[in-house]
């Protein structure tokens, strides 16, 4: 078995604040790409789709890692 660190209450409300505020910034650029990729979208540029979609997978990537520590912290 593995020997794990248990954080104390105000450790762990640390950590959960940290989270929160990456996933913030996260989302926020998120919605940028979207706003930044339709108006290039409607402008007639669709070379930028590909590109904005792998972009938006990568923070869904980066948000649901962050859930999963997250509930590794809680157990």
């Amino acid at each position: 078995m593995r020997n794990r660190t248990r954080f104390s209450r105000s450790q762990r409300l640390t950590i959960i604040s940290g989270i929160l505020s990456l996933v913030m910034i996260i989302v926020i650029l998120q919605l940028w790409l979207l706003t930044a990729t339709m108006n290039a979208y409607l402008g007639g540029d669709e070379t930028v789709l590909l590109p904005a979609a792998l972009a938006s997978l990568v923070g869904l990537g980066l948000n649901g890692g962050l859930l999963w520590y997250l509930n590794r912290l809680e157990r």
